[in-house]
């Protein structure tokens, strides 16, 4: 069991830990990606490119810049999550059979939709145009998506990206390893919707439950036509509000 986080001085000790994890987890995961799809397979991928403008003089070293902040915010919600979990404010729990093994999914498939829903508004909020140029430019500024993009947002937008998981915990029952497999799949969805390569089979993305998830291209178009495809992890609330690109239809 990790001590109790009963002093600032302590508390900064783990959001240094939180910070060099949360970061070791963003370079190693956009890292592989990056390396696999434009290094190791360039050529048999470099067709399969969605984006056919290059990118920015100095875009990548600009988003790891930006992503080290992202990560610095991140670690300090995820060091508040610690120290609210260990003084009993949250619904975060150890025994994955304290509420049943059949719990274990539908409290992962509740995150999703909770995050989902207050990400689709937010995201739309922040292409206000009263509101994007403090908030949401940074991570525009990558007209050209990279593996390096997925964590490339402006401290306000960390903020905003970072504090609804905890709300959420405090309230909703979700297993220590429901957690650990969630907070996997967003560094993922991240990544491999910031490709800018498609790597979802033809098959499933035609497909009436492939549809209903966000992938690479459907993230393009965001990017592309900044007006449209405002999802997350799904399509359903682009679907709904009529937000979803032409080009996905």
């Amino acid at each position: 069991m990790m001590p109790e986080l009963n002093s600032p001085g302590l508390f900064l000790v783990y959001l240094i830990i939180f910070f060099l994890v949360i970061l070791v987890r963003y370079f190693i995961a956009a890292g592989i990606f990056y390396y696999y799809y434009y290094f190791l397979k360039a050529e048999e991928f470099r067709e399969k490119r969605l984006s056919r403008r290059g990118w920015k003089k100095g875009q990548f070293k600009n988003e790891m810049i930006w992503s080290t902040w992202s990560s610095v915010i991140f670690a300090f919600f995820g060091t508040l999550l610690y120290w609210l979990w260990q003084e009993g404010f949250t619904a975060i729990y150890l025994d994955p059979r304290q509420y049943g093994i059949w719990y274990l999914p539908v409290s992962l498939a509740l995150v999703l939709f909770l995050h989902e829903t207050y990400y689709y508004w937010v995201h739309r909020l922040m292409h206000h145009p009263k509101v994007y140029r403090t908030v949401h430019k940074v991570h525009h500024d990558s007209l050209t998506p990279t593996p390096w993009t997925a964590f490339s947002f402006h401290p306000w937008e960390s903020l905003l990206e970072a504090i609804i998981l905890p709300l959420i915990l405090l309230f909703l029952p979700v297993n220590i390893y429901v957690l650990g497999l969630y907070l996997l799949i967003m560094t993922l969805s991240s990544v491999v919707n910031h490709l800018d390569i498609e790597i979802y089979p033809a098959g499933f993305q035609k497909s009436k439950f492939g549809k209903q998830f966000i992938g690479a291209t459907h993230h393009h178009y965001h990017h592309s036509e900044f007006m449209t495809n405002y999802g997350l992890y799904f399509t359903f609330w682009d679907k709904w509000m009529g937000t979803e690109s032409e080009k996905m239809k």
